[in-house]
């Protein structure tokens, strides 16, 4: 072989070498990041024209993909009932520059597009075959009879949440939240039908259609935070549930010229002193911010992050962390014994610290979806209940759960009585800083109290003082009954 020969045959294996070099970088290594990049509009026009996976409850479809009449995509997603999982499922929206997709839709993305690393097979035959990949099938935990009944409860006219979870293994059974929205105005394949549906939704006040208020809107607690008040007074050892506590109408703030009112509405006017659990039932404010200046800010933030507070999660869709501050004051630490100050609380994390509390202590994490499957039904995902914390010993929650007792059968969650199994309870109502003629409603609790199964969480924003407990007590009633039921 002479050297010209040579040269050129050199040359020609080097420039092969480098064509497979780049190919292998942008089909291999790179591929991941190019396939998800925004500009990437060949990946964005093939995702959106692909069959997504369906989303259901009990083995029924909630979202799936038809068959679409557009000359720009072969599928069209459709969402049934919208109303009732809206804010469960989220949309899938093919309008470029919008949000592609949120809720389920956007947390299992991977899942439901085919894109998965479990998928990967399904991808290379289909690459073979030339047929379409399909995506998985999501069934999510929620029992659709019990989320009808929340959506029903709930009135049009008001902003309210409601949540039942199984105590034992964190399943989330239902979670419902109003205003709620049409999710099919939002998958339209029309972008200027999209904008102009998008902004009549987000004009509609209350209404969050990029997330889902029962996980990502932390609001003020109000006494249902004593729970965690309570549980950092029992595990210091100096008080129990017959301590003995001074009850004053007002408390004098340290370094302050501030004072804090007790509870006016209830009964806590008729005792100076009383027993804890007397106090926990009536949700009187002074015993607590006294205890918890005693006890200090330290000693309520780890009974709060034991809970659960200060940390976000995915279950799978992100849930967005409450907030207990380290308090700058005695005066400020007062206020955020009792749910108030910069306390802030989401409806599911007020649903976790019942649960704990039912399950003698263990912390189920939430979990929204029971399986997902492969095109061939073949389970690629089987969610196992996962222990998010110890929050306390079983003795201690046997401790809240009677003052809870108390809250229902003696004091301020009256409504929520039952005549035929025992329900456990705290009530709570938050007043709002930008609006003092309005409050945050809420109860949180457990039943049977002596074997707990589910939880129930209600929680109505922005009513009026005496309208929100008419709501969430008996609203939690209909719910422990229903799924107790069944």
């Amino acid at each position: 072989m002479n050297n010209a020969i040579r040269h050129t045959w050199v040359v020609s294996v080097v420039l092969f070498l480098s064509l497979f070099a780049a190919l292998s970088l942008v089909q291999v290594v790179f591929a991941d990041d190019l396939g998800s990049d925004d500009r990437n509009s060949r990946q964005f026009i093939a995702d959106a024209g692909a069959p997504r996976g369906t989303i259901t409850v009990d083995g029924s479809p909630i979202a799936e993909s038809v068959a679409s009449e557009s000359s720009q995509y072969d599928y069209q997603r459709v969402y049934h009932d919208p109303e009732l999982y809206s804010h469960l499922t989220g949309y899938f929206s093919v309008v470029q520059g919008g949000p592609s997709q949120s809720g389920i839709e956007g947390a299992l993305n991977d899942y439901i597009s085919g894109h998965s690393d479990s998928q990967f097979f399904d991808r290379f035959t289909a690459l073979i075959t030339g047929d379409t990949v399909m995506g998985a099938q999501v069934e999510l935990t929620v029992d659709p009879e019990l989320q009808r009944l929340a959506y029903d409860l709930i009135p049009d006219d008001q902003r309210g949440t409601i949540i039942v979870t199984d105590v034992n293994n964190g399943d989330v059974k239902a979670m419902m939240s109003k205003p709620s929205y049409d999710t099919n105005e939002l998958a339209v394949h029309s972008g200027t039908e999209y904008q102009e549906n998008m902004e009549r939704l987000e004009d509609q006040s209350g209404l969050h259609v990029n997330y889902n208020v029962a996980v990502n809107r932390p609001i003020f607690p109000g006494s249902s935070f004593k729970l965690v008040t309570a549980l950092a007074m029992l595990e210091s050892g100096e008080y129990e549930i017959d301590t003995q506590l001074e009850n004053p109408a007002r408390l004098e703030l340290p370094q302050s010229d501030r004072t804090l009112p007790n509870f006016v509405a209830g009964n806590c006017a008729q005792r100076s002193e009383a027993e804890l659990n007397w106090i926990f039932a009536e949700s009187c404010n002074t015993p607590f911010a006294e205890a918890a200046i005693e006890l200090g800010g330290d000693s309520l933030l780890e009974a709060a992050e034991a809970y659960g507070w200060n940390e976000a999660m995915r279950i799978p869709v992100y849930v967005q962390s409450s907030r207990f501050p380290e308090v700058s004051s005695d005066a400020e630490l007062a206020y955020a014994s009792i749910g108030q100050a910069s306390v802030t609380a989401t409806p599911l994390q007020m649903n976790m610290a019942a649960a704990a509390i039912g399950n003698s202590g263990t912390l189920m994490k939430p979990q929204m979806v029971d399986t997902v499957r492969g095109s061939d039904l073949q389970i690629l995902s089987n969610p196992e209940p996962e222990v998010l914390s110890e929050v306390m010993d079983e003795s201690v929650a046997d401790e809240l759960n009677e003052m809870m007792i108390s809250v229902v059968e003696e004091g301020t969650g009256w409504r929520a009585d039952s005549g035929r199994f025992q329900v456990a309870a705290k009530t709570g109502t938050a007043e709002r800083g930008t609006s003092p003629e309005t409050y945050n409603s809420w109860i949180t609790g457990f039943a049977p109290a002596d074997d707990p199964e589910y939880a129930v969480t209600v929680v109505y924003e922005e009513v009026d003082f005496n309208v929100g407990p008419e709501l969430t007590g008996p609203q939690m009633l209909t719910m422990l009954e229903a799924v107790i039921d069944e």
